[in-house]
């Protein structure tokens, strides 16, 4: 198998792993502040044992290397994951992946305001049709409710955030960056969780989630996106946004409305458009929810 088919299998499956934050999420009997809380146990745990293996053990050096830069990536990673989990417990799957996919067309809005990046007509058209999927989505307010589609938009704003820092300072160590996120969500919420309500069937749930959900999601995208053009890599990983409201529909029986599914194929085709374009789409190295 050469080593282009290769990367295209790992990202699909980094893409295919994400995609079951929702279904897996809706298992859960725990309030929110004790889901973000185990899911960012079982998160760091795996992501610091992948550091260490992509580091080769150096552990300490890798965490030492992470820069200023690197420590606002994971701030907008802790603020993603929590306001995900949260999101994800106000409103259907299906409008929070939706919004969440137009995180690459707020980086390039910040990227024009902050770093001076020139948006070109076709990305300025996919930025339009994103907008009115966008606007179809919350057309619908029957299905979402305020607070869901509030949290949902920080999140896409929060990854928008981190495709900017990660353009600007290409140097910055995801891997740690993103362990040390997990690691401020434990400190944050532990004060506000009951860790001891955790238990049987909850606390499966939270390891496939940390574990299956992130860490492994994470681990097969950096060794995916090594072997394919970003560009491709930012396509494959729309499969997320596709497959996520497809389990929760088959598994849970979780219908998205004619709208928002109509919605969400605007956004998703707007994307496409941008990431064919070459446009500012989402870093390679970056986790999804």
């Amino acid at each position: 198998m050469s080593s282009r088919r290769r990367g295209q299998i790992y990202v699909a499956l980094a893409a295919v792993a994400w995609s079951t934050a929702g279904v897996l999420q809706r298992q859960l009997t725990l309030d929110t502040q004790t889901q973000v809380f185990g899911r960012a146990v079982f998160a760091g745990a795996a992501l610091l044992a992948w550091v260490a293996v992509a580091e080769r053990g150096r552990v300490a050096r890798a965490f030492r290397s992470v820069s200023l830069p690197g420590v606002a990536v994971a701030l907008c990673v802790a603020t993603a994951s929590a306001c995900f989990i949260a999101a994800l417990n106000h409103t259907s799957v299906a409008r929070v992946l939706f919004i969440l996919a137009v995180s690459p067309v707020l980086a390039a809005l910040l990227a024009r305001v902050t770093l001076g990046e020139p948006i070109t007509p076709r990305t300025a058209g996919a930025m339009a049709l994103a907008l009115l999927g966008v606007a179809l989505l919350l057309g619908d307010p029957g299905e979402g409710s305020l607070a869901g589609d509030g949290l949902a938009s920080v999140v896409a704003l929060s990854f928008a955030v981190m495709i900017v820092i990660t353009r600007w300072r290409r140097h910055v160590s995801m891997a740690p960056a993103i362990c040390l996120s997990q690691v401020i969500l434990v400190l944050l919420f532990a004060p506000f969780a009951s860790p001891a309500e955790i238990g049987g069937d909850d606390l499966v749930w939270l390891a496939a989630l940390g574990i299956g959900q992130i860490g492994l999601g994470f681990a097969l995208l950096t060794v995916g996106a090594r072997l394919i053009p970003a560009a491709q890599v930012g396509l494959i990983t729309l499969l997320e946004v596709v497959l996520g409201p497809l389990w929760v529909w088959l598994a849970l029986d979780e219908r998205p409305s004619t709208l928002t599914l109509a919605g969400g194929a605007v956004v998703i085709t707007a994307i496409v458009i941008q990431t064919r374009a070459g446009g500012h789409g989402p870093d390679p190295r970056i986790l999804h929810g």
